[in-house]
């Protein structure tokens, strides 16, 4: 099958994870993938961001930046036509963006399956954190292509409630959430290594990954390091950004900095023997109609894992099966759950266990994804109406 792939991601981070993820896997399977998106992000390291998108955001108006993302779309359209016309594709795949009807458009001009995935309501989005100006042309330009995919595909149950309120039909939504890379993840169950160099040979170690934001909630962890007996927990932040100054500042306060430690920025190929480090992993907070990537990789891994008990949550984990779960509004229900698995290691591995296990169990890798999608792209073709799954 021939894939055209089109996506707006101008940045290296876990958007960019999922994205190459996604088209190795089809590549995997024997498909042929045309990428149309941002060439700049081929060149970035990963944690990088296009320098000029940055800056156009800073001096622009926010009205006119918003403007010029759907003008974009136009020059985007040429180049997706371009593209049909030379490679004759099977399959329009396109990774949702606000202000990015060209896919929907497309489909309009030519019979070719078209399959938006959508991994979160941009429009709501953006208003929430104040950086949206042209609300009503927003929510135009985010119904419409929702509503033009033959398949729409979020990454939630939760978030597939925002296309059924937008008018998306039942038979037009399939959830397909994040996965892991069975190779990647296969090869770094040792841990042995990497703790002898982190000094953390005889640590029991609660471990996060991920661009550090002071939202997620790691300050809680830091603040019950110092409140329990045992001297032998260590917090490893596998990652970066905004938030790690505050936290290194709040464990020096606590006389704590010699067990909390951070990586900084790490090749994609590193996480995992990181990530076997982990004792307990943490998802301290979570975006209400996200599919995280790391909960799947600290599954993947079989760590015992503490997550908020919250609705997309719970799609894919089970407390006190393969997971402890906590209420994120009760105080102190964060570390009520790490302090119980602090002090019961059976309970640790039963969790991480049946993690392990339930990445196989529900075909949650990206493989597994490109079955689906393929799947799917058979029943647009043969007129098969879908349905949730």
């Amino acid at each position: 099958m021939r894939i055209l792939y089109h996506h707006r991601t101008a940045s290296r981070d876990g958007q960019s994870v999922h994205i190459d993820e996604l088209i190795a896997a089809f590549r995997r399977a024997g498909h042929e993938v045309m990428i149309i998106g941002p060439s700049m992000a081929e060149e970035m390291e990963f944690g990088g961001e296009s320098g000029l998108i940055a800056m156009l955001k800073s001096k622009l108006p926010g009205a006119l930046y918003e403007l010029l993302e759907l003008a974009f779309s136009l020059l985007t359209a040429v180049r997706l036509w371009r593209a049909h016309r030379s490679f004759r594709p099977d399959l329009y795949y396109e990774r949702y963006n606000l202000f990015s009807p060209a896919g929907a458009w497309l489909r309009g001009r030519f019979d070719v399956p078209f399959l938006l995935e959508i991994n979160s309501p941009l429009a709501e989005e953006r208003e929430r954190y104040g950086s949206l100006r042209l609300k009503r042309l927003a929510k135009w330009s985010e119904n419409y292509a929702w509503r033009r995919a033959d398949r729409a595909l979020p990454v939630t149950n939760v978030l597939a409630g925002y296309l059924r309120a937008a008018g998306v039909p039942d038979e037009q939504i399939v959830i397909i959430r994040n996965g892991i890379n069975r190779a990647r993840f296969a090869g770094a169950r040792d841990s042995a290594t990497t703790r002898a160099k982190l000094g953390l040979q005889d640590a029991l170690v609660l471990g996060f990954t991920g661009f550090v934001r002071e939202w997620h909630g790691l300050d809680e962890v830091v603040e019950l390091l110092a409140r329990l007996e045992r001297s032998d927990v260590h917090l490893l932040v596998v990652g970066d950004g905004p938030g790690r100054a505050a936290l290194e500042a709040q464990a020096r306060e606590l006389q704590l900095i010699e067990r909390v430690h951070f990586t900084g920025l790490v090749d994609r190929d590193d996480v995992p023997g990181f990530t076997a480090c982990f004792d307990i992993a943490l998802q301290p907070s979570v975006t209400p109609y996200a599919s995280p990537l790391k909960l799947f990789e600290y599954m993947a891994m079989g760590c015992a894992i503490v997550a908020p008990r919250t609705p997309n949550i719970e799609e894919v984990l089970d407390d006190g099966v393969s997971a402890r779960l906590f209420d994120a509004g009760q105080t102190g229900a964060l570390a009520a759950a790490i302090s119980e698995l602090c002090l019961n290691r059976q309970l640790r591995e039963a969790l991480g266990s049946k993690a392990a296990a339930d990445i196989e169990a529900g075909r949650m890798t990206w493989d597994d994804n490109v079955d689906r999608i393929t799947q799917l792209v058979h029943e647009v073709t043969a007129g098969i109406p879908s349905g949730s799954s």
